[in-house]
């Protein structure tokens, strides 16, 4: 089971299998807005929604924080482009 979480001292979501590290997704906050500016899964875990996983745990954070998201990481961008409940926090 391939778990994610919200790392807020590293500025990333991170997803582990079994404890070792798979994934992340980063960003660069400032005191309004964070910009999500890369994500990666490694090879051999593609395809299981786990980098969507990752982006929709730091847009449940920025909600609470109270800050937008500016998705620069294509990946991040494609996200936001087609799920429009993502559209409230879109810089």
């Amino acid at each position: 089971m391939v778990d994610v979480v919200f790392e807020a001292d590293r500025n990333r979501a991170a997803a582990y299998d079994n404890g070792k590290e798979i994934g992340e997704s980063t960003f660069s906050p400032s005191a309004t807005m964070w910009i999500i500016d890369h994500t990666l899964v490694e090879d051999g875990y593609g395809g299981q929604g786990i980098a969507g996983r990752l982006v929709a745990t730091i847009v449940e954070n920025a909600r609470t924080a109270g800050v937008k998201i500016l998705p620069l990481c294509p990946f991040a961008k494609a996200e936001f482009d087609k799920k429009a409940e993502y559209a409230d926090i879109r810089m």
